[in-house]
């Protein structure tokens, strides 16, 4: 049994103000970056303000990483 607590749901009818969303992750060109699947990386292009995609060099490979960009982290 664990004991991770789940975030509470905002309900609708709540007097209360529901938490606001956490800002977009924002890549520069040339930024170091961390992928969960590819590992340690480098931007080597954004596409339409970083709104569309982020092309990363992995070193091996080139991915093109799409939006929210859960698993990638600005290191």
């Amino acid at each position: 049994m664990t004991n991770a607590a789940a975030p509470r749901r905002h309900l609708p009818t709540s007097p209360f103000r529901s938490a606001p969303p956490p800002p977009p992750k924002q890549f520069g060109v040339g930024d170091r970056v961390s992928h969960d699947q590819y590992g340690l990386g480098r931007v080597v292009g954004i596409e339409g303000d970083g709104l569309i995609a982020v092309l990363v060099d992995f070193g091996t490979r080139q991915e093109r990483i799409l939006p929210p960009f859960a698993k990638l982290f600005l290191l």
